[in-house]
């Protein structure tokens, strides 16, 4: 990527300056008091301040899909920080959607030690929260469908044929579409990881519906021919719902909520969330019923993303470096997609005054970060505010802003894709640059074996 793409701002003055220089609109302000005030959650739940972490993968669990010494630790660490609620990470809900051979998957084998993450999690956040409110937790329940990859091979699960990614993932029209009759005991399979989840202590489970896995890739079926789970958007998101109500009836001891791409930035008919007359500009009229259904069936609140961090990750994480192979999009600034994510959630937060949207796309900003989520807190353009790789980076950061009154510079994500890069390599993924006794490791010995690889080919 070109230099001028590249963070390089020193002031919030050159924030602003660099904003009006590309015509968008990224306000700010310095008094960050308002992050750590508590937030009541329909349900009679609260939040003791409005900071979320993201669900982000370590790909650190063993083959049964049992949490590794290395996820306590992240965990442990996430909740030490400050966090008041800790999305965990995508837990597959049955082994042929694994993404990875090493991706949570809980089953009834190895549910004590889910019980015992979660107990340690809840530990470590009495280190910051004291007696006081203690953090949610909220355990995302996935199926990988296209990316489907439970031995280290894909075996893609697809939802619909995509002009778009088909050819990408060297998919052909023969490959056959997962089965009415296969989802409908999919459903089944969410509520029994559901119920897992309550037995292991969570507060609430997450139907995933992001970033083109199965559920996110139903919702844009469009095409999808003679099927109860395509065509229109009652089919579409008929797996989403109809699960997220199985889910509240069959176990109510937890929350049910999702993950939800709002916007794909993927041409339609392949697309959702988008305008159909160009597929770079939101449509999210189709997202918005989605969310009303949702918050009908009793979600307490929503977490939202776009883009896809397989084919389009500047959307939705915008960086100063891609992943390696990821095309890079040199037409448009870093800030322009971090502003773009910001006003989608305002539309989607103006839209449900009053029902917490969680945010993201604050991690290109680094630094400056806090006063522009305090900004975009204050003008009720967001509720929550959501950390992904700059949890991997800086768990302590939410600690760091409430002692010091800011985010240090020399702790936070620098936006390098390294995390990225380690998954695409096969290996435990954190922080490379500010764990690097760990992960700088895993990102060495990953780049060595991708070498390896392609030598040999």
């Amino acid at each position: 990527m070109e230099n001028a793409l590249r963070f390089g701002l020193k002031t919030l003055a050159d924030l602003d300056h660099l904003a009006s220089k590309l015509a968008v609109s990224i306000p700010h302000q310095e008094d960050v008091s308002v992050l750590f005030e508590s937030v009541p959650l329909p349900g009679g739940l609260t939040l003791p301040n409005r900071f979320v972490v993201h669900p982000m993968e370590g790909f650190d669990a063993d083959p049964s899909g049992t949490p590794s010494e290395l996820a306590f630790r992240r965990y442990r660490r996430y909740a030490e920080g400050g966090a008041a609620l800790i999305w965990f990470e995508a837990t597959a809900v049955v082994p042929e959607g694994r993404s990875n051979p090493a991706q949570f998957w809980m089953h009834a084998g190895n549910l004590p030690e889910y019980r015992r993450l979660v107990e340690s999690t809840r530990a470590a956040g009495r280190a910051f929260f004291g007696d006081g409110p203690r953090p949610l937790l909220v355990l995302q329940l996935t199926h990988s469908g296209r990316y489907s990859k439970p031995e280290g091979t894909p075996v893609p699960m697809i939802a619909h044929h995509s002009a778009v990614l088909d050819p990408i993932h060297k998919l052909t029209l023969d490959t056959p579409l997962v089965t009415d009759e296969y989802l409908d005991r999919l459903q089944d399979a969410y509520v029994a990881s559901a119920r897992l989840a309550r037995d292991a202590g969570f507060d609430g489970v997450d139907v995933k519906a992001c970033h083109r896995y199965l559920v996110s890739e139903l919702l844009a079926s469009h095409h999808r021919e003679n099927s109860r789970y395509g065509g229109s958007l009652e089919n579409r998101a008929r797996f989403l719902l109809e699960t997220a109500a199985k889910i509240r009836d069959r176990v109510p001891e937890v929350f049910v909520t999702t993950r939800l791409n709002v916007f794909d930035a993927i041409p339609y008919p392949w697309g959702f969330g988008v305008s159909r007359d160009g597929f770079l500009s939101p449509d999210l009229s189709e997202p918005l019923q989605v969310i009303e259904a949702l918050r009908k069936i009793g979600a307490p609140l929503l977490n939202h993303s776009i883009g896809n961090p397989y084919y389009n990750p500047h959307w939705g994480r915008p960086y100063d470096q891609p992943s390696v192979g990821v095309p890079v999009d040199r037409d448009r600034h870093p800030l322009q997609n971090t502003a773009h994510y910001f006003d989608i959630t305002r539309r989607l937060q103006e839209a449900n005054a009053g029902f917490p949207i969680i945010g993201g796309g604050y991690g290109w900003l680094r630094e400056f970060a806090p006063p522009v989520m305090a900004a975009l807190v204050a003008k009720k353009w967001v509720t929550l505010v959501g950390q992904g790789r700059n949890s991997f980076a800086y768990p302590e950061g939410i600690r760091d802003l409430r002692a010091q009154g800011a985010f240090d510079k020399r702790k936070v994500c620098i936006t390098c894709s390294r995390c990225t890069q380690i998954m695409r390599d096969g290996g435990r993924t954190g922080c490379a640059i500010r764990d690097v006794e760990i992960y700088g490791k895993e990102y060495k010995e990953g780049r060595a074996r991708a070498g390896a690889k392609t030598a040999s080919a």
